[in-house]
């Protein structure tokens, strides 16, 4: 039986799974789909490509989507989000001359790290953000606006880069994506402090994503996809998975690397300075449990709102995460759905039962850590 063919971009993360999975453990390939995973170097050129047509969909940065669909950065085009690849697991790391300056601080204490933050004297804090639009940079604005008095210099860096960034000293600190915090720890020339959840509990970090109308003359490709992607998100989950996992990933043709600076992310072992022991992490990186895969409207509205959108803009970001697709699509194969599209973003502090397709679901927690709370309905 032919099989249809679906070009789809991705960056070498361990957040990639989903992707990564669905081809290499054949669930794309029940669905009827050849998965081509397309390897890019920057979010810049990912964007580029998926925006030009030279890919059909896409690993983003959570975003992106509504950054293009609300016409910001680069070239705008109409971007919907089908569904959450991963939730989290992200860190954010200092150099080890910025950790003998600030001293002891507890990890994952995110008011702690930016009080002592705070009381660096000299220039600007150079930080690195993998792209302009990325929820590193927007949880690193929303955790420094608690710290008026602290000038941060937001620098670009391509993830595989930021370890070299931190070492030739073009960065004094850094947001990103694992592995590439493990990476720069590897290389003892940083020392991890916080993990994006120590800013929000339950942060959208990366999406699968396509072009609007590509999905609308794509209906059935997209849904097939979008199944495919979900029971790897499930498989992914399966703690019991986690060391094949690791290998698939560790593969030349996906990160090339070693499978000990992948497992950390996926076991929630965290390694924060060089010889020491691991710090346990709980939900560090999520991939499906408590409806992870879900594209919250609110979290849409919610990143637009921090990249400074209008009331319209709000509307059109909750537009392109497409609730709807997620619900027509995965019904048949028995996901659970919220009963709700939305919600208030921030009120849940523990893991908290709401109203499912099948009767009730639990959610993770979502709290911001001032206590912010976001409510677009």
């Amino acid at each position: 039986m032919s099989q249809t063919v679906l070009n789809c971009g991705y960056v070498p993360l361990v957040d990639c799974a989903p992707l990564v999975i669905a081809k290499e453990l054949g669930f794309a390939g029940e669905e009827g789909l050849a998965l081509n995973l397309v390897r890019q170097p920057s979010w810049s050129a990912l964007r580029d490509m998926l925006a030009l047509g030279h890919l059909d969909v896409a690993q983003m940065l959570s975003p992106m989507p509504v950054a293009m669909s609300i016409g910001l950065g680069g070239l705008p085009a109409r971007v919907d989000t089908l569904m959450v690849l991963s939730v989290n697991g992200t860190v954010f790391g200092v150099s080890n001359d910025l950790a003998l300056d600030i001293g002891a601080v507890p990890f994952g204490d995110a008011k702690a790290l930016l009080s002592a933050l705070s009381t660096r004297k000299g220039t600007a804090l150079r930080v690195g953000v993998p792209f302009h639009y990325s929820m590193h940079r927007l949880l690193l604005s929303l955790w420094t606006s608690n710290a008026p008095d602290l000038q941060i210099e937001e620098i670009t860096v391509p993830p595989p880069r930021m370890a070299d960034a931190v070492a030739d000293g073009f960065v004094d600190a850094f947001w990103v994506g694992e592995p590439w915090g493990s990476v720069a720890v590897g290389q003892d020339v940083a020392q991890l402090m916080m993990t994006g959840k120590d800013v929000w509990q339950f942060a959208p970090e990366k999406v699968l994503a396509a072009r609007h109308d590509w999905v609308e003359a794509n209906g059935d490709a997209a849904a097939q996809l979008m199944r495919a992607v979900y029971k790897a998100s499930a498989w992914l989950d399966a703690k019991k998975n986690t060391p094949l996992a690791v290998e698939i990933l560790a593969r030349s043709e996906h990160l090339s690397m070693s499978p000990d600076l992948i497992d950390p992310a996926l076991s929630g072992d965290i390694v924060t300075k060089r010889n020491t022991a691991p710090t346990p992490v709980g939900r560090f990186l999520q991939f499906h449990k408590h409806a992870a895969t879900f594209p919250w409207r609110s979290q849409a509205a919610w990143i637009a709102s921090q990249l400074g959108a209008d009331a319209v803009g709000i509307e059109k970001a909750k537009a392109c995460f497409r609730a709807d697709l997620y619900r027509q699509n995965l019904a048949g194969i028995g996901a659970d759905m919220p009963g709700a599209s939305e919600k208030e973003e921030g009120a849940l502090h523990f893991e908290t039962a709401v109203a499912s397709s099948r009767g009730h679901m639990i959610l993770s927690p979502d709290a911001f850590f001032d206590g912010r709370t976001y409510d677009f309905s």
